[in-house]
């Protein structure tokens, strides 16, 4: 889902990254899609614009097709709209516009329309990915670069540094709170170049990658200044962990936990019997399945390969597991039957580019990706007995362009919020 994953600056996403899609540009089928036969509302953020724009689309029952609603497209509320979740009652989106530091929160309307509400500005700078807990309370924002010490300069891409872990409270009325703090801090340091983060299913503990590289999903990049990676940072890839609660957030011992020599990890998963947490390295091609203590601390159980440049994935019925190859525009499949990850088949997502992956939350009969070089959204159905993807009538579906990740709610959620 995370629903995921992060991704770094492509400026505009547009030279170097770190996370999330694009299919190729057809014309949208329009199909008879009236509430009766919309079983959800999908969300898709596209950063061609300025400012960035939310693409609004009925799910069909029957087909899994998506048709636009009326409004669509909404503005992100920034530049650059990177990553976007959706609340577990279904009545709150949050958008991350990373050239703003912004997260931008809307209200979710009955008929899947939103109103923007609130907007907060981040500690750090260039927000990357978010996540929220199972209970909705809590927020998770991942910062490309914390706030720097006070009187020193800024962290930015000539003056690189670590990244930042905030925690929002969330008010009952969906609005941010204060994030929690650790001293003077309202925020927790991670290494550097991060891109993306999960909450694990019980809302114990949050786990974040840390290149500590500038990932390159085109090259050369199209413009601004490549970082050059801090002396205080590692040579290689890491994984941070820190055990949450509503109140605290701690690093857990022996974090962060290192993904290997030379390693660039960019997506991360959290499977849904809170005991594994899967992570995909962009630079090996490969995946890791951790096995989560029950400190939080990370043990490596197996590693597994991928297609080209692994970005994000999200686990289905607690059986399939689905991850997103960005350059080489394919989804990796694999079963869960047996505990670890293993490979069924590599299915074409749609087009090329794709990052962020979601399911329907609905029927998890669908599969959605955000394809970013292909300016589209890929739609597939998968066999619940197998896993295997059948593209969807009318995919891949038009969006605003260049769009970075996928969020969804069910077609009821947005009822008790009276819009």
């Amino acid at each position: 889902m995370r629903a995921g994953f992060r991704y770094r600056n492509l400026r505009h996403l547009g030279g170097r990254l770190v996370a999330a899609g694009s299919i190729a540009g057809v014309s949208l089928l329009l199909l008879s899609c009236g509430a009766s036969n919309t079983i959800d509302f999908l969300y898709v953020t596209s950063n061609l614009q300025n400012p960035g724009q939310i693409n609004a689309y009925e799910v069909n029952s029957e087909s899994g097709a998506l048709h636009q609603i009326a409004d669509s497209p909404y503005p992100s509320g920034g530049r650059n709209p990177v990553y976007e979740v959706t609340t577990p009652s279904g009545l709150n989106l949050y958008v991350a516009n990373h050239d703003d530091n912004t997260i931008v929160e809307y209200a979710i309307g009955t008929d899947g329309k939103l109103y923007p509400l609130h907007t907060v500005n981040t500690p750090g700078t260039e927000p990357v990915a978010l996540a929220i807990n199972s209970t909705g309370t809590m927020l998770y924002v991942l910062d490309y670069y914390a706030p720097a010490a006070p009187g020193q300069p800024s962290y930015t891409d000539l003056n690189p540094g670590p990244g930042a872990l905030i925690a929002y409270p969330i008010n009952s009325n969906g609005s941010l709170g204060t994030p929690l703090a650790t001293g003077a801090a309202n925020y927790f340091p991670v290494q550097c170049f991060p891109t993306s983060l999960a909450v694990t299913p019980n809302a114990n503990f949050v786990y974040v990658t840390n290149t500590n590289a500038v990932v390159v999903t085109t090259s050369p990049p199209v413009t601004g200044t490549v970082p050059i990676l801090p002396a205080s940072c590692p040579a290689s890839g890491t994984v941070s962990a820190f055990s949450v609660s509503s109140s605290s957030v701690a690093e857990v011992s022996g974090s962060p936990f290192s993904t290997g020599s030379g390693s660039e990890p960019t997506g991360i998963i959290a499977d849904p019997g809170n005991g594994l947490l899967y992570v995909t390295d962009s630079l090996f091609n490969q995946m890791y399945t951790y096995s989560i203590q029950a400190s939080g601390a990370l043990s490596l159980m197996s590693t597994i390969a991928t297609g080209t440049m692994p970005m994000g994935g999200t686990v289905v019925n607690a059986k399939f597991l689905y991850i997103t190859n960005f350059k080489d525009g394919s989804i990796s499949i694999y079963s869960l039957s047996s505990g670890g990850p293993s490979l069924i088949t590599t299915s074409n997502s749609g087009s090329s580019g794709p990052l962020c992956i979601i399911a329907d939350p609905d029927t998890e009969r669908y599969l959605y990706t955000a394809d970013y070089i292909g300016g589209s959204v890929g739609g597939a159905e998968l066999n619940p007995s197998t896993g295997t993807l059948i593209t969807n009538q009318g995919s891949p579906y038009a969006t605003s362009g260049q769009p970075t990740c996928v969020a969804a709610i069910t077609h009821p959620g947005g009822n008790k919020n009276g819009l």
